[in-house]
């Protein structure tokens, strides 16, 4: 890896730039085009070196206090479908699927994000009758720990 990569793996794990290019911010601060940079980024996720760039929304920081992790019994042969239709809803902030247990049939989970308690509800019962899913229920979240990126490289980045 060159030092330049180097910087560049550094600077992804931390927050990436509130930009309309963050690709190009990024490039800027370590002298490299935003076209290199995409090229690396793309060359490391083929390589299997780098999985995937994630972000985190600070939902409480943008006026969305009540969160509910909406979990759903949907049938196996309709998850996919079900998946992909529930993501499309810009409430949902995560979906993923889950393998079931005795006592917990849940099979889909998807976090929506809401103002009050009452709209995740009412967001909850609107996907509901789209999508013809009726079993499920809604965990809101009663206190949220520290969300951290995982760090490979701890130096000193450069700053803007």
């Amino acid at each position: 890896m060159t030092p330049q990569e180097r910087e560049l793996l550094k600077i992804l794990q931390e927050d990436i730039p509130v930009d309309p290019r963050p690709f190009e911010a990024i490039g800027r601060r370590i002298g490299m085009p935003e076209e290199k940079v995409l090229e690396t980024v793309s060359s490391w996720e083929e390589a299997g070196i780098l999985r995937r760039i994630g972000t985190i929304l600070r939902h409480q920081k943008a006026g969305y206090d009540a969160n509910g992790m909406s979990v759903w019994v949907v049938p196996e042969d309709r998850i996919e479908a079900v998946g992909s239709a529930m993501i499309t809803y810009p409430e949902i902030g995560h979906c993923y699927q889950r393998p079931t247990f005795p006592g917990w049939p849940y099979t889909l989970f998807a976090m929506i994000h809401g103002k009050s308690r009452e709209e995740v509800r009412v967001t909850a019962n609107r996907i509901s009758g789209d999508i013809g899913i009726t079993d499920f229920d809604i965990l809101f979240t009663v206190r949220e720990f520290k969300k951290i990126s995982m760090k490979f490289f701890v130096e000193e980045i450069p700053k803007q």
